[in-house]
């Protein structure tokens, strides 16, 4: 795959990604200036909603690799209707050390990863083989500019959408050591009160960071959830917000975090997941990630597209059990066209694509076509 451009430059460090990218047909998409009809997105009109927003395809790119406007305006050009702007936060906050990104290789002859398993402790095998379908590695930190830098540039990401297109903003609270829970509680709210001043229609709360520690999750705690979330709609009114959630494997812990959470009218949809926590390990068995803290990542594409679908599935039958009416977005592994739709078939309203739309930017068209 030498001669494959991702448009997430994965031999280039986050920062150079930031100021250069984006790369590959996402870079021609911003040369030709022609806007999202280019795409052939906007012929047929919008015939999906996402949040109560018209979209022409319920299909887009999740938090992680459209690092600002260039790259969710590129998104919208190469017809993925749903554009994802990386998780921001109160402050700045730097990136992980280069490499952030390596190609992982499970075991199962699928390349699936599967909750639980004793592979994840053990380790994984991860280098720079890239091949398809990809697995790779997700050890960034959730870095994010200013509030100064980054909310100017969600403002015009939130103008480049096309008709039948949403600019999602992704947020998350920051914990710093001493801080309390009521104040980290607060910054989540002055977070997304940042982002309802760029003029967002809608948001995503991210409660599923990998590199806050394993099993360190925030949305390990349903409760807590619910308690941040009663403090966001305070600040973000009518819009509708939507928490990405890792796997969670007990029932009763997903049952919990809906009632937590859409039973007390704070949240209109779950996005899910985000990564599987693995120690990952090179050819000889040592750490593959370099640095204190980094003998573990999160794991996403291919290798979690199980685990995105059994989740979705089981949150589609909590909506039923309860009789909730949430929006449900399935993330995971999405790399072809079949894969959109056994999403779908699962119960997800909506569907993203990260590792997949990286290594194959037209994914989006190709998922159109096939319908």
């Amino acid at each position: 795959m030498s001669d494959f451009e991702p448009f997430y430059d994965v031999s280039r460090s986050y920062e150079d990604n930031y100021e250069q990218g984006p790369f590959g047909a996402f870079a021609e998409a911003l040369k030709d200036g022609n806007g999202a009809d280019a795409a052939g997105t906007t012929s047929e009109g919008a015939s999906a909603s996402f949040l109560g927003q018209p979209v022409n395809l319920p299909f887009g790119i999740p938090a992680g690799p459209l690092l600002n406007s260039r790259f969710t305006t590129a998104a919208f050009r190469m017809g993925f209707d749903l554009a994802t702007y990386k998780t921001v936060r109160s402050r700045a906050w730097g990136c992980n050390p280069f490499p952030n990104v390596l190609a992982v290789h499970p075991k199962a002859a699928d390349g699936s990863l599967t909750p639980g398993s004793a592979e994840l402790d053990e380790g994984v095998l991860a280098d720079t083989n890239y091949e398809t379908p990809i697995s790779i590695s997700n050890s960034f930190g959730v870095p994010s500019q200013s509030p100064d830098a980054w909310q100017p540039d969600m403002r015009a990401a939130i103008e480049a959408a096309g008709p039948g297109q949403v600019l999602v903003p992704s947020f998350q609270g920051s914990r710093v050591e001493g801080m309390s829970e009521e104040e980290y509680i607060a910054d989540h709210a002055t977070t997304a009160r940042l982002v309802k001043e760029t003029g967002a229609k809608l948001m995503v709360m991210n409660t599923s960071c990998p590199n806050e520690g394993h099993n360190r999750l925030l949305c390990h705690n349903p409760l807590l959830v619910g308690r941040i979330t009663e403090a966001v709609k305070q600040e973000i009114g009518d819009i509708p917000l939507m928490v990405k959630l890792a796997y969670i494997p007990s029932d009763g812990d997903l049952e919990l975090m809906v009632r937590s959470t859409v039973g007390h009218g704070t949240v209109q949809g779950f996005s899910t997941i985000n990564t599987i926590s693995a120690k990952l390990v090179d050819a000889n068995g040592n750490q593959a990630l370099p640095g204190a803290g980094r003998d573990r990542s999160g794991v996403c594409g291919n290798a979690i597209r199980g685990a995105g679908l059994d989740m979705v599935a089981r949150l589609a039958a909590i909506r039923e059990k309860l009789g909730l009416d949430f929006a449900i977005n399935g993330v995971g592994g999405v790399v072809s066209p079949a894969d959109y739709q056994a999403y779908r078939n699962a119960g997800a309203d909506s569907v993203m694509s990260a590792t997949g739309a990286m290594w194959d930017a037209e994914l989006a068209h190709k998922i159109k076509a096939s319908r």
